[in-house]
């Protein structure tokens, strides 16, 4: 039984908004379908591709940030232990390794109920929260899976900060 007695009715898509903020920044994109939409983004380290889908049964607009990384069978263990450290450090979204493709991604959802709507800023506040995690630990990803470190060396090799200039 519900709280609240009252039916919303939502007037547009999320996706409609994120193809605006896409159009607006010169992105490349392309909508699959109504509730889903994919774009390229280049980082520093890779291209980022970013899908955002509507999941009208739970109300939730799901973001998935993929990038170029192929996780070998021998190195998985050691990457689902970077990911458990990654990911006690973040307080929005998670990242996941999706096993059948062996693919790193950052995933975040943001919860619309109740016919809630998605404004610019909020969409533009996940983008920008998953590009900043894909950026600060892709070199992470990168040591565990092509140098052979383990989770912990990378985490501490990724995230060792420099200050001033040579």
């Amino acid at each position: 039984m519900s709280l609240i007695e009252i039916d919303f009715e939502r007037p547009d898509n999320p996706v409609d908004t994120i193809e605006t903020v896409a159009a607006l920044n010169d992105w490349s994109f392309e909508r699959s379908g109504d509730d889903e939409i994919t774009i390229s983004i280049k980082g520093s380290w890779c291209d980022y591709h970013v899908s955002f889908s509507w999941m009208e049964d739970v109300e939730a607009l799901h973001l998935a940030c993929a990038f170029d990384l192929k996780v070998l069978d021998t190195r998985k263990t050691e990457v689902v232990r970077l990911l458990a450290l990654v990911n006690e450090q973040l307080w929005m979204g998670h990242f996941d390794l999706w096993s059948q493709e062996g693919v790193v991604m950052f995933r975040q959802s943001l919860l619309l109920a109740g016919g809630a709507e998605a404004s610019s800023a909020q969409i533009e506040g996940m983008l920008t929260n998953a590009l900043e995690n894909c950026e600060r630990y892709y070199q992470a990803f990168q040591f565990v899976v092509w140098a052979g470190k383990s989770a912990v060396e990378a985490v501490d090799i990724s995230l060792f900060e420099t200050m001033g200039e040579a």
